[in-house]
């Protein structure tokens, strides 16, 4: 079988940010006398990640027409709670807190495989939500700043650097904003915890009037074509790759401490197509499935039998303790707590505009 035959790749890329439409279509090759199968996946993942997978799952199981929508954390969220038409099987995000609140909603359905049973503890939530990758956050900037500052590879450099370079560095430097990403809003949540001068750090980022995203997609593009030095808090997966077509960026996982997060799938209990569902999400912990993540993307495999380059086997050995995975347990639910949330990210803004020439909505 030819994939370019059996592979129809949409893209409909939108000039703003949030807004991208972006499909993946595999036609089912129905065996003689069966009827296809179906399987609808909606991920905040993009597209050259999941496509490996994809591909992967579909040569073992050509029956079944595959169809993957990628959305932001956010849209994926609300598409999720409000759209009856376009229902999915599977549900894959990095926003670790609104997975974690589907599946304590009950939206969840149980997966009951050898996979998912022997699935490590620390990456899942009862047999409903299951982290799939392993995936730390990074500081990317230009190699052009370490030869005039000097290399950042800390938290603390990157503070002392902001503070001391205050007016080098204004408008030159990009992170999430918390308010519109659901991504930088646990990290902010998780680094409070972390970090006593973490509010510090917010202020010299005000200091400097970063600029304020949404998505690592925004901050690496502005980092390559140059409107931006340096970059704070980046999916290291997809940096990675980034950086390895763009030599004038450098990444540094911080040495100090660094975030780990990762993408938690569950299947649905309105799922259209909970078999096929089923068969997808038991590849995607299996053995197979993860090897594929480890040798093919950046995201990170988990399973416990694979080990080397690609893998939170390697990561664990050659950081150690400087890596904090963000807990999947209950403990995220209170960083959704309406009042929490109002009071997290006004404080933030506070803290930014402490030093900053310009307010932040």
């Amino acid at each position: 079988m030819i994939k370019s035959l059996c592979l129809f790749l949409c893209l409909a890329w939108l000039s703003l940010p949030g807004l991208a439409d972006e499909t993946l279509h595999f036609p089912a090759e129905p065996r003689d006398g069966e009827n296809s199968l179906s399987l609808s996946v909606h991920g905040a993942l993009d597209l050259p990640y999941i496509q490996p997978l994809l591909e992967d799952f579909h040569q073992r199981h050509p029956d079944i027409e595959l169809h993957y929508r990628n959305f932001t954390t956010l849209e994926l969220h609300r598409h999720f709670l409000e759209e009856d038409e376009d229902k999915a099987d599977l549900v894959i995000s990095s926003a670790m807190p609104w997975q974690y609140r589907l599946a304590n909603d009950g939206h969840a359905q149980p997966l009951r495989t050898p996979s998912a049973d022997a699935w490590p503890a620390w990456a899942r939530w009862r047999r409903e939500l299951f982290g799939l990758t392993f995936e730390p956050i990074v500081i990317v900037y230009r190699r052009e700043l370490a030869e005039r500052f000097g290399a950042i590879t800390s938290h603390a450099d990157l503070l002392n650097l902001l503070e001391a370079r205050h007016q080098a560095l204004r408008g030159r430097v990009v992170t999430y904003d918390p308010a519109r990403s659901g991504a930088g809003y646990t990290y902010a949540i998780e680094e409070v915890r972390l970090s006593p001068r973490y509010w510090d750090l917010i202020a010299a980022l005000g200091g400097v009037d970063a600029e304020l995203v949404g998505t690592t997609g925004e901050m690496l593009e502005g980092l390559a074509e140059g409107r931006y030095l340096l970059g704070y808090n980046l999916l290291g997966s997809y940096a990675s790759d980034f950086i390895a077509a763009h030599p004038q960026l450098e990444m540094v996982i911080p040495r100090d401490y660094a975030l780990v997060t990762q993408r938690l799938a569950f299947i649905p209990r309105e799922a259209p197509h909970p078999e096929s569902a089923r068969r997808f999400l038991d590849y995607l912990l299996s053995e197979t499935g993860q090897r594929v993540i480890g040798e093919q993307t950046t995201l990170g495999a988990v399973h416990p039998a694979l080990e080397g380059p690609g893998t939170a086997h390697e990561l664990r050995a050659r950081l150690g303790e400087a890596l904090r995975p963000i807990r999947l347990g209950p403990g995220l639910l209170a960083t959704l707590d309406d009042l929490k949330r109002e009071a997290l990210l006004a404080r933030w803004t506070r803290e930014y505009q402490r030093w900053s020439g310009r307010p932040h909505p």
